[in-house]
């Protein structure tokens, strides 16, 4: 007699997106097998491991389409969910914080904060009061003391963060809770139905292909943006959330860490290369951080860290759905502000084919 077994899925790269895939699909009741090219385990694997985990719909909207917006949006509000539940399903912080970013510009960039507030006036419309608010130098005082030196910037409310070096690792415990199948050190290939290795190809009744740049020639127009950060440490400047410097030739991000650190970045570069972070951007990066706050020239450089980032032709996220696959990719430099939502797509389409298994 003949007994119905679990459907089998497999996700093919074991970044943001696939951890996530693997964990809302494997509590379906499904047969999850996550494949990885590298160590699931190593801090310096993908593009996930390097960003610093904004999660800013609001900061991106000047500059993206609308849609990251709105999916962005989507995002923010499953965080809170989720973030609540790895908490309970770990037992660890995930340090996942929704205490709103600033942006703040010098004197003399006042007009790129003026410009950047009209932009997102004109797209929010009606709702632009209860979303962006002006700060005069009291009231970004009050917020953010570290930024005493600055007369004005912007408030938006709602945006969060989360400390991707907390979250990863947490995932990875939780897969292997729930009894995802994890092989790392396995570089494939994907079709329908098909998972294809060196060591010959596996059948399942659905694979999901997420690998990022590992993709590159089945996802049309794939490239590489390069993205390079610092880590710094300081107990002298405290920030309380997400920082942005408005500037006409790079725009700083500043992202503090409950352990005295700060990710900084702004860096990004049209090219797939990954050699180390180079002195022109460590110059910039330390100059523009040292302007936000002079006390950061004693902050100590930990960390440097870069990476490629997966973009597609219009930098606008791809999902490519057909009977048992699924191709998720180019979340670009929105990695930690569209995963969620590129997730709950992916889960539903997953789930809508019907899978016959026997």
């Amino acid at each position: 007699m003949t007994g119905k077994t679990k459907a089998s899925i497999a996700i093919a790269g074991g970044g943001l997106l696939g951890r996530l895939l693997a964990w809302r699909l494997s509590r379906r009741d499904l047969d999850i097998t996550l494949f990885e090219a590298g160590d699931l385990s190593a801090s310096e694997g993908g593009a996930c491991w390097t960003a610093a985990g904004m999660i800013s719909p609001l900061s991106e909207l000047v500059h993206s389409d609308k849609r990251v917006y709105q999916l962005g949006l989507q995002s923010l509000e499953l965080w809170s969910d989720w973030s609540r539940q790895l908490e309970q399903q770990s037992g660890c912080k995930v340090e996942y914080r929704r205490a709103g970013s600033i942006l703040v510009a010098h004197g003399k960039d006042r007009s790129e904060l003026l410009q950047f507030l009209r932009e997102l006036q004109g797209k929010l419309g009606e709702s632009a009061g209860e979303q962006v608010q002006p700060l005069d130098v009291n009231a970004l005082a009050e917020l953010e003391p570290a930024l005493q030196s600055f007369e004005q910037g912007l408030y938006l409310r709602g945006e969060a963060d989360i400390n991707n070096q907390c979250l990863l690792p947490i995932l990875l415990t939780i897969l292997r809770q729930q009894g995802v199948n994890l092989r790392d050190h396995s570089k494939v290939s994907c079709e329908a139905g098909q998972i294809s290795l060196a060591s010959g190809e596996e059948k399942f009744d659905c694979v999901i292909d997420c690998r990022g740049l590992g993709a590159k020639g089945q996802v049309e127009g794939l490239r590489g943006v390069r993205g390079e950060v610092m880590v710094v440490e300081s107990r002298e400047v405290v920030l309380q959330r997400p920082v942005r410097l408005l500037h006409p030739r790079y725009k700083l991000y500043a992202v503090p860490r409950s352990n005295g650190r700060t990710v900084i970045g702004a860096t990004e570069i049209e090219s797939e290369d990954l050699s180390p972070i180079s002195v022109r951007s460590s110059m910039e990066l330390s100059s523009a951080l040292y302007s936000l706050n002079p006390a950061f020239a004693e902050a100590r450089i930990v960390e440097t860290r870069v990476n490629c980032r997966p973009a597609t032709m219009d930098n606008l996220p791809y999902i490519h759905n057909e009977d048992g696959l699924v191709r998720v990719n180019g979340l670009y430099r929105h990695g930690y502000l569209l995963a969620p939502a590129m997730v709950e797509q992916v889960v539903n389409q997953v789930t809508q084919q019907r899978l016959q298994v026997v």
